[in-house]
């Protein structure tokens, strides 16, 4: 029988659920963070996601998340419990994150950006600094230098403004992120002068927010993007040294990694 682990990314708007064999690069799935949610319908979802990746919930090795939103978390743990046996362990709370965290009031951080930023020291350790620009419902910008967490920014999301601005004004259309444009240019259209006000403001947002954190901190400095809008928008935003959609994902392998010592996947043990 095979075996896995389950990762979690709980966030405002989705929960992200990787499946992971003996330690590969996890299948990822999105599932909505409802208010109506309850143990057993994300417990269900969770076994559904399994069978249909041709394996056993009794297989279950360990489930390790990140989660921002408490009530969720309370949840999630309930359903690995119930339907696999297995104890939710979060980061930082179950497994510390072994970055110094600098922020005035630590534990105001969110898990996800400390994880984030854990993976992209581990990712790039020769990097003397390196910042970590995570497109989700809020845009973040998180920088590490050495092996210290220095804080960041928070911005609005793309996807988040652009509901908000087309939930609030009757006459403008949807925005579509997906421009193939290399360049803004002039709008001919509201669609096209939206699209372009996004991607191009964004990609601008980023180039200049990175530009301005990088000139306080040790070089040089390596820039990562992640996030679903990262890829798309590294395609125009000239800073991005890497490009790692599912940073949270490979932060939460490390850990448990750094955690369990040894290759998730080897024995049911979870530490």
């Amino acid at each position: 029988m095979v075996s896995f682990i389950l990762y979690f990314d709980i966030g405002n708007t989705s929960i992200k659920v990787g499946v992971s064999r003996n330690g590969d690069t996890p299948a990822v799935y999105t599932l909505p963070t409802d208010a109506g949610l309850t143990a057993d319908a994300l417990g269900l979802s969770l076994l559904a996601l399994v069978r249909r990746e041709g394996l056993e919930p009794e297989a279950c090795a360990a489930c390790v998340g990140s989660s921002v939103v408490p009530p969720v978390s309370r949840l999630a743990r309930g359903a690995c419990e119930r339907f696999f046996g297995r104890p939710l362990l979060l980061a930082p709370e179950d497994l510390p994150i072994p970055l110094e965290n600098r922020y005035a009031r630590p534990h105001e951080v969110g898990a996800d950006r400390l994880v984030g930023a854990y993976a992209a020291r581990r990712l790039f350790p020769d990097a003397p600094a390196l910042i970590c620009v995570d497109y989700g419902t809020a845009t973040t910008f998180d920088c590490v230098a050495g092996d210290a967490y220095l804080g960041g920014l928070i911005c609005p999301g793309a996807l988040s403004a652009a509901q908000a601005l087309s939930s609030r004004t009757a006459k403008l259309p949807q925005v579509d992120l997906a421009v193939e444009a290399d360049r803004p240019e002039p709008g001919t259209s509201t669609s096209q002068s939206l699209s372009h006000g996004f991607v191009f403001g964004f990609a601008a947002m980023t180039e200049g927010l990175c530009a301005r954190l990088a000139e306080g901190l040790p070089g040089p400095v390596t820039i990562i993007g992640t996030g679903g809008f990262a890829a798309d928008l590294a395609r125009v935003a000239r800073c991005f040294d890497a490009v790692r959609p599912n940073l949270l994902m490979e932060g939460l392998r490390l850990l448990y990694e750094e955690h369990a010592g040894q290759r998730p996947g080897t024995t049911r043990s979870p530490a």
